[in-house]
């Protein structure tokens, strides 16, 4: 399959300044491809800001061919050295300001165009990782500096895009607007490549635009100035950017009225969220997926839409449940991991999960974060911690149970949440769980969690190893302090 000549006459691509139809889109392309020649048929990452040269080179890749290796902007300098060594690749596009990092541990200039570098290593690699057919790498953000790389097919990716811009096709959404990193494949594939193939305009504003700021995390605030200036009808966020507008929302804040399809996914939202975000005039559609599969699996869509449910799974796929309450996805498969072989046809997603008999998804939560209390019982931690983060004031949370009388979560309230507001918030939250899934007590957090100190993944999801051994003393103290009967009692320090 060929991207580039399925992209119909009307896509158009760009940033607001300067937008490209499809013959000046041709044009740029086929200047990186003769940049590009050294590079042919080796990996090359991809370490830059969104922008529209960002897609532009991704598209290259694809021409050329050599395998793409999109690398986050929030990955730490050894989980970007890891990465480069692990798949073995030999050059890096990366922005002009950014460059003299890698040109220190060995990089050189081998090429610019459109504020982009090209980087060459000056010495041999350690040779192919990557499985036979690859056409892209992405690197999960995982919990440690070496994250696995997937190998993935052109075909898959490109398929699935397909399948998104038929799925969407009688909403004819004319303008997305990219928000999330082009190097998480949700951006980069159900983002850019099914705007492109729908006939749309995509939007490219870099992540400072949208709001982003490093380790400051997102200024909501100028999210929503970006979208009011650009006046998206689509985009795809992640469950704490949706939660952040929904708030801006209750505020008072304006959203464009032009928005009319709002994907969610990458982690789980909380019950209520979706009603909650249409109450405001927010179109969300929750949706789920995973590296594996190329990203999306399954949508909701309007006039097929359960809200508390991640949709039914798209054409493309098959999913079943087996025997211990796993999901099982095939049609849609990653060719295996660098360094690795072929898994076959059959993706073990490692999530909990049922299918409804309408054929909706259901998704409970990771199979391997289930914890078994003293008493014996399994409770899935994103469970209660769903019902805390339906709340404004509960920011982020983290629960643990694992052997103890009690569960207890971490917690990191919104800004100006003082503890007692917190207790009444568990409260609420544990008034629709039963007795041995309920927060029992509950720690404040030293501070958020975040990329930045470890403590989260680029989507916002807890890292539960790391924060349980931050607050390992903390979460014992509580949980032996006092009878697990009184629900009320908060434990701050």
């Amino acid at each position: 399959m060929n991207l580039l000549q399925s992209i119909p006459e009307d896509s158009r691509l760009g940033d607001g300044r300067r937008m490209l139809g499809r013959a000046a889109l041709h044009r740029e392309i086929a200047v990186w491809v003769q940049l590009l020649q050294p590079a042919r048929g080796t990996c090359v990452a991809l370490l830059a800001d969104n922008s529209p040269a960002w897609v532009i080179c991704d598209l290259a890749l694809q021409q050329l061919p050599a395998v793409a290796l999109p690398l986050p902007p929030f990955f730490t300098p050894a989980q970007i050295g890891h990465a480069l060594s692990d798949a073995g690749c030999r050059f890096v596009i990366i922005d002009r300001g950014r460059k003299k990092a890698l040109q220190a541990a060995g990089f050189a200039v081998a090429g610019e165009h459109d504020g982009l570098c090209v980087l060459r290593q000056s010495t041999d690699s350690a040779g192919q990782r990557w499985l036979p057919g690859t056409g892209k790498i992405t690197y999960t953000s995982g919990t440690t500096a070496a994250p696995k790389g997937v190998c993935l097919s052109n075909d898959v990716l490109i398929r699935l895009a397909g399948t998104l811009a038929t799925a969407l096709g009688e909403l004819r959404l004319r303008r997305h607007m990219s928000v999330l990193p082009y190097a998480t494949l949700l951006e980069n594939v159900a983002g850019a490549y099914t705007a492109l193939l729908a006939g749309s305009e995509l939007l490219c504003p870099t992540l400072a635009e949208v709001g982003f700021s490093g380790d400051a995390g997102l200024d909501p605030h100028q999210l929503c100035h970006q979208l009011n200036l650009m006046r998206p009808e689509s985009l795809i966020l992640v469950p704490e950017l949706l939660k952040a507008l929904i708030v801006m929302r209750e505020q008072g804040a304006s959203l464009p009225r032009s928005l009319r399809f709002v994907a969610v996914g990458g982690g789980r939202l909380g019950p209520g969220m979706i009603e909650r975000a249409r109450a405001v005039g927010i179109p969300a559609y929750e949706g789920y997926g995973l590296s594996e599969c190329g990203s999306v699996v399954s949508l909701n869509l309007p006039g097929a839409d359960r809200p508390g449910s991640v949709g039914r799974p798209l054409p493309h796929v098959t999913c079943r449940v087996d025997d211990r309450g796993e999901l099982r996805v095939t049609g849609s498969a990653m060719l295996g991991y660098v360094g690795g072989v072929c898994p076959g046809p059959d993706i073990a997603t490692g999530d909990q999960a049922c299918l409804d008999s309408e054929g909706f998804l259901k998704v409970q939560g990771r199979l391997k974060n289930q914890f078994i209390t003293s008493f014996g019982r399994n409770v899935n931690p994103e469970w209660p911690e769903s019902r805390l983060l339906q709340h404004p004031g509960i920011f982020q949370a983290a629960v643990f149970g694992e052997a103890m009388p009690c569960n207890v979560a971490v917690i990191v309230p919104a800004a100006g949440v003082p503890p007692v507001e917190i207790d009444r918030l568990v409260e609420a939250a544990n008034a629709d769980l039963p007795t041995y899934a309920r927060i029992h007590r509950w720690l404040l957090a030293d501070a958020p969690f975040s990329v930045a100190n470890s403590l989260a993944t680029a989507n916002g999801r807890p890292r539960r190893n790391a924060i349980e051994q931050v607050y390992f003393g903390r979460i014992q103290a509580a949980a032996v302090s006092e009878s697990t009967t009184d629900l009320n009692y908060g434990v701050s320090s």
